[in-house]
């Protein structure tokens, strides 16, 4: 019997929280209830907010029912940024226990506080996502999200020790000894990016490790979107579970949402501390739920930063619940706003190319997007690493499939260059899907 058929064909309900068995009206009342106090605290501890309900002639006593919220502005990175590093914060300084932050790399980093109160409330949803996806205390594992100002290592960490697990905190990076500590270790489970997981999955593979023969049963994967197709080839090689895992440093950090290992049909969202929304990309009104627009978030019970419907640029649609009926789902992730790539009137998705990719026999799952000017025209090269054994007419017929398949699909025309297997930087956190190369006009 392999891993994946003798564990999560069932939830264990006497593991779940009061919250997770409560009812659909409870919810919304406690929802209703939280978020009343929140829009209070964000007005009168933040000036931004002040300034910003004032302008669109809104007060938190406005809210009297959850489809209010809906009147009050939305939330973008760029005031996170205008209000750097600490303008945001909601509470004195010296009640801020921790900081995280972004990179920077497109401009200031977004830095966000938490309280004591915070950090708890954190740890609490990361346990509570760590046991939909099949982890149980007394359970081992390995975290190789990175430690530092990046949320995710830490973040795991707290929620891997509130759940009375045991956390090996290794961290990102020195990947033949990420392979060697899970065969010393022996943990059941494994939390980190997807693409690096795929990236150990090749260590294995360099090692003459058989990936099966491990001990793991679990992997956890976010801080990036993922296809079914690379879910299919990660539970394939290495006969666990594979499941998704959500979360933003601006709204918390990893484990706001999160996929049940029972059903694996999207990510409940823990509504008792995060309030969700989709709203229309172009003009910001609310859609209803089963349609796909981008994802907003309220928090409900956050002290140093509140953050109100803030947009995440994520794209999805909201779902009714299943494995935790009365927390609706987002469904996977399937790019975001703000990485569209318009392609000679053309929308597409890097996601669009990872599932073509994945299911082109020869390749790895490892690729590029590179753009770049031709003339009067933007032009799209799809860079993928071969698998070291796939010979070299296969490597082109491969390239030409995938030429005529994401015309087929997307219906753009693009230039596919098979490069040799280790070529491509590999990453450790996000991975770099697309390099834009076009001249500035």
């Amino acid at each position: 019997m392999t891993v994946t058929q003798r564990l999560g064909d069932a939830p264990d309900k006497d593991l779940l929280d009061p919250t997770e068995r409560m009812s659909v009206d409870e919810l919304r009342a406690l929802q209703l209830e939280r978020l009343q106090w929140t829009l209070r605290h964000a007005y009168e501890n933040v000036p931004h907010y002040r300034r910003r309900f004032d302008e669109h002639g809104v007060h938190p006593d406005d809210c009297r029912e959850l489809a209010d919220l809906a009147k009050f502005p939305t939330t973008t990175k760029a005031d996170l940024r205008d209000n750097y590093p600490f303008g945001l914060f909601a509470v004195p300084r010296e009640q801020v226990r921790r900081v995280h932050a972004s990179s920077g790399t497109t401009g200031k980093p977004t830095v966000v506080g938490y309280t004591e109160h915070d950090i708890d409330v954190w740890a609490t949803v990361v346990a509570r996502s760590i046991r939909a996806a099949g982890g149980r205390p007394g359970h081992r594992v390995h975290n190789a999200y990175g430690y530092g100002l990046f949320t995710g290592g830490l973040g795991a960490h707290y929620g891997i020790e509130k759940l009375g697990a045991t956390a090996i905190p290794v961290s990102g990076g020195m990947t033949p000894r990420q392979v060697q500590l899970i065969q010393d270790f022996e943990p059941e489970v494994i939390m980190l990016t997807p693409s690096y997981m795929l990236t150990i999955l090749d260590e294995f593979a360099r090692q003459g490790i058989e990936p099966t023969s491990t001990s793991l049963r679990v992997g956890i994967f976010g801080a990036e979107p993922w296809t079914e197709q690379m879910r299919s080839e990660i539970e394939e090689r290495m006969d666990m579970h594979a499941v998704d895992i959500y979360g933003l440093s601006e709204v918390m950090g990893p484990g706001v949402a999160q996929e049940c290992v029972e059903t694996k049909d999207g990510l409940h969202v823990w509504e008792d501390h995060f309030y969700p929304e989709v709203i229309d990309p172009v003009d910001a009104t609310v859609l209803p739920d089963g349609e796909e627009g981008e994802l907003c978030f309220t928090s409900l019970t956050k002290e140093a930063l509140p953050i109100i419907r803030y947009r995440t640029r994520d794209l999805t649609r909201l779902q009714p619940g299943t494995a935790r009926p009365s927390m609706r789902r987002i469904q996977k992730i399937t790019g975001r706003s703000d990485d569209m790539i318009i392609l000679r009137g053309v929308n597409l998705f890097p996601t669009q190319i990872e599932e073509i990719v994945l299911r082109t026999q020869g390749f790895s799952p490892h690729f590029q997007l590179e753009l770049t000017t031709e003339g009067r025209m933007d032009a799209l090269t799809v860079r993928v690493e071969a698998r070291a054994d796939t010979p070299a007419d296969r490597r082109q017929a491969a390239g030409r499939e995938l030429v005529t398949a994401i015309k087929e699909t997307v219906g753009v025309s693009v230039v596919c260059d098979v490069v040799d297997p280790d070529t491509l930087e590999r990453s450790v956190g996000k991975l770099q899907r697309l390099l834009d190369r076009r001249e500035k006009r």
